[in-house]
């Protein structure tokens, strides 16, 4: 039985795991958008979303517990400055995992990890290139 099991071992050593964690995460919030294994990026959600939660405490410690884990100070501060702002008035739940397929080589399922609220983003930039095109005519 897996009763009390917090994390799924992925069949790596915890070294390993906590490695590969460490490089996905830095890579989710400087790209705000992966494509993982299904598991993978369900892990993953838990670790990027309590980051997210740091990012918006904004204090010292939580800096440095960020930098504690995310291997770039470029995207800590992307993370404390952008990324917290975007979301300072949710609680929870800011990440989406749209489920993309399955990989060629031995049929393992894929997903797509990004943030939510990208389509708002886009949707605004749309409208602003369809007035500024409107405008040139």
């Amino acid at each position: 039985m897996r009763h009390r099991k917090l994390t799924t071992k992925l069949g790596r050593t915890s070294s390993h795991r906590k490695a590969m964690f460490r490089n996905m995460v830095t890579s989710f919030l400087k790209y705000e958008k992966i494509e993982t294994t299904d598991i993978k990026a369900k892990e993953l959600r838990r670790i990027a979303e309590k980051m997210v939660t740091l990012g918006k405490r904004g204090d010292l410690h939580a800096r440095r517990q960020a930098l504690a884990y995310v291997r770039d100070r470029d995207v800590v501060e992307k993370l404390f400055e952008q990324i917290s702002l975007r979301f300072k008035d949710r609680r929870g739940g800011y990440t989406r995992i749209v489920k993309t397929g399955f990989r060629t080589g031995d049929n393992a399922p894929m997903a797509l990890i990004e943030f939510v609220g990208e389509e708002k983003e886009k949707a605004q930039k749309a409208k602003k290139a369809s007035k500024s095109r409107q405008k040139a005519s």
